[in-house]
């Protein structure tokens, strides 16, 4: 039997999402922790835990070493920066999402991994989720028909300590749209194809900050669909995926709840209960449906996005999330943010290589 090669991966970003990953790292017997980077004084002691060396910046990683792979997990303003030294030194990298801070920032790392031809890989854990596979499996060979119809949430209340410890987080560009929409756009994307087009309002009544807590939305997708999308970090009420999928045991969790409603022309799909109902016979609102739960074996979104990285960093597997998908979710957040802020509809710039929706029957538009 054949022993895979160890990946050795530096984790830049010593915050919590950077102990998530060095956590994972240490677990996986096919990956090893080379090295700490990140010029806060608390990296030490992360560095120290772990016994690795620990460096002020992505340049001094690659001055002593050259690991197998990167994982930025530094805050978004050094995710480009650190990402184009990545591609630069023909390392591997994986970036946390949002893979930038501005769509124009975000082509010019996608541009550079491109011609360089070294792998990008995304941040956007929900991809390996086991709940959102089996539902993109289910849409795409057709379980609902066409897809027309997509209803989500996104609603919760974060605690007032969390803005008292990133007061940053009361001002323009601290809000639930830039900090948290990045995943729905790009849960919504994988599972019905490209966004095309929003509308949205919204409003800060609820606390009363210079940034949007509350956001309503309407989307439009590539192949007709339509969906609604409700945004609140300040509505107290479980209806987000951190709080239905189970996936994330430091949320309250409410396991009999969805966040999202996928519908179509013979069945609609409850998302992360995974409930199903399809029309047997003819397609009418007078016949009973057929009603199941889609069984799922679980594993850790996380876990799973460290060992695909591992098989990229290999050569076994190509990038389930490239750089092109996160720049294209990153489009949609901020086409919802000119949305938002203008009152128009606005339409979401192509992305080169789009996500095909995930369906197979064709769809029709008339009414």
């Amino acid at each position: 039997m054949t022993t895979r090669r160890c990946v050795r991966i530096a984790v830049a970003g010593s915050g919590l999402i950077g102990q998530e990953h060095v956590r994972r790292i240490a677990e996986n017997p096919e990956t090893e922790l080379s090295a700490i980077v990140d010029p806060a004084p608390a990296a030490r002691d992360v560095a120290d835990r772990h016994g690795v060396p620990l460096f002020g910046s992505v340049a001094e990683l690659f001055a002593a070493q050259r690991p197998d792979g990167v994982i930025l997990a530094s805050p978004n303003r050094f995710h480009v920066p650190g990402g184009l030294e990545c591609i630069a030194a023909g390392v591997p990298v994986l970036v946390e999402k949002p893979i930038a801070e501005t769509a124009d920032d975000g082509e010019r790392l996608v541009a550079a991994a491109e011609a360089a031809g070294i792998p990008l890989l995304v941040g956007h854990h929900r991809r390996h989720s086991p709940l959102l596979a089996e539902a993109r499996r289910i849409i795409g060979e057709g379980g609902l028909g066409a897809v027309v119809a997509v209803v989500g949430t996104a609603l919760f209340r974060k605690p007032d300590d969390y803005f008292d410890a990133g007061p940053w987080r009361k001002q323009p560009g601290g809000g639930p749209i830039l900090i948290n929409l990045i995943h729905e756009a790009d849960g919504l994307r994988a599972l019905c194809g490209e966004i095309v087009r929003v509308q949205a309002t919204a409003s800060n009544t609820a606390r009363g900050f210079e940034v949007e807590d509350t956001v309503a939305m309407t989307l439009t997708f590539a192949n007709g669909a339509l969906g609604t999308f409700m945004l609140s970090d300040a509505a107290a009420a479980v209806a987000s995926w951190e709080q239905t999928s189970r996936e994330n045991p430091a949320y309250s969790n409410a396991d009999d709840q969805d966040c999202y409603l996928i519908a179509g022309t013979r069945g609609s799909l409850g998302i992360p209960t995974m409930r199903l109902r399809t029309y047997a016979g003819s397609a009418s609102w007078w016949e009973p449906f057929e009603s199941r739960v889609a069984a799922v074996a679980r594993h850790d979104p996380l876990a799973a996005q460290l060992a695909h990285f591992a098989a990229v960093v290999r050569g076994e597997a190509e990038p389930l999330v490239t750089g092109r998908d996160g720049l294209q979710s990153l489009r949609v957040v901020q086409a919802v943010l000119e949305a938002a802020r203008t009152g128009g509809v606005v339409d979401v710039a192509p992305s080169v290589q789009p996500v095909p929706p995930a369906r197979t029957p064709a769809a029709s538009t008339q009414n």
